[in-house]
């Protein structure tokens, strides 16, 4: 049985089954295998059993037996030819699922990897927010205390980010030490506390590495899905990460301030246009 297993494991593929026809023609196989395997048992017993004396009759039962042996021998071996290829085709589904669930997976933070994330963006969104966490300072926690002491704190954070935001919000290590979520439901303004709970929790929190405290800080960028494609909403998230960044860090930015700042620098700029001698100006 284990030996049938193998060598059906190799016969199978399941990229074939997505064909119909595929299905018909395996099906042939297995019944055509099924009937030579009979028909070549019988050829065995039939002779045997003459031998033994199980057998006198003429013709006629000769012939009746052999059906009834084909029948039985066919039965038995379709079935259990049926029985191992269930099997089979359960474990190569359930290495398919594994396979495509692992090569979805950030393998450090157990979150979604950014292909996955990708896919999800590409798919739209509707009621929801897009949020890009990012590490402050990250390089000089590797710099101070090595690569796995970053890892470690990698975990934290993506274990913070998957506390709050359970189903149906999704969480993915977009690479480095940033993170992205979508967030689902509710409304923005709820959507946002969220972020800002996440972002609260890490500056709360500190990781501890061979005796040593980590603490850390994150920014978060926010910007809403609505009719926009998700490429649009990535780079307003984006953009307000930066803002966040500039701003001195640790904080959550949502996109609706990218107009206001984007304002009051203007005005700033209009201000210090108008007092300042011409010359001045012209060089600024």
């Amino acid at each position: 049985m284990n030996h049938l297993s193998r060598w059906l494991s190799f016969k199978v593929d399941l990229r074939d089954f997505e064909r119909s026809h595929a299905v018909f023609r395996f099906a042939l196989k297995v019944a055509f295998s099924a009937v030579l395997t009979s028909f070549a048992l019988s050829l065995l017993i039939i002779p045997l059993s003459y031998r033994l004396g199980l057998l006198t009759g003429g013709l006629h039962e000769v012939v009746t037996l052999s059906v009834i042996y084909s029948w039985l021998i066919g039965g038995a071996i379709a079935g259990s030819m049926a029985l191992v290829m269930g099997r089979v085709i359960r474990q190569l589904s359930l290495s398919r699922a594994r396979f495509e669930r692992l090569s979805r997976t950030d393998m450090l933070s157990g979150l979604l990897n950014r292909r996955a994330f990708s896919e999800l963006l590409a798919s739209g969104e509707e009621n929801a927010s897009l949020a890009i966490f990012d590490l402050d300072r990250f390089k000089s926690i590797n710099d101070c205390h090595g690569h796995l002491a970053g890892d470690a704190v990698i975990r934290s954070v993506a274990a913070a980010i998957r506390e709050v935001f359970g189903a149906p919000h999704v969480a993915a290590r977009l690479g480095g030490e940033e993170f992205g979520v979508v967030i689902r439901g509710s409304d923005a303004a709820e959507r946002l506390a969220l972020a800002e709970r996440v972002r609260q929790r890490i500056a709360d929190q500190t990781v501890v590495y061979e005796g040593i405290a980590i603490s850390t800080t994150i920014s978060v960028g926010v910007a809403e899905f609505g009719e926009r494609r998700g490429e649009a909403v990535y780079s307003a998230a984006d953009r307000a990460l930066y803002l966040a960044k500039a701003a001195g860090r640790n904080r959550v930015v949502h996109e609706g301030e990218l107009a206001l700042s984007f304002n009051r620098d203007s005005g700033d700029a209009a201000v210090s246009a108008k007092s300042e001698p011409p010359a001045m100006a012209a060089v600024s």
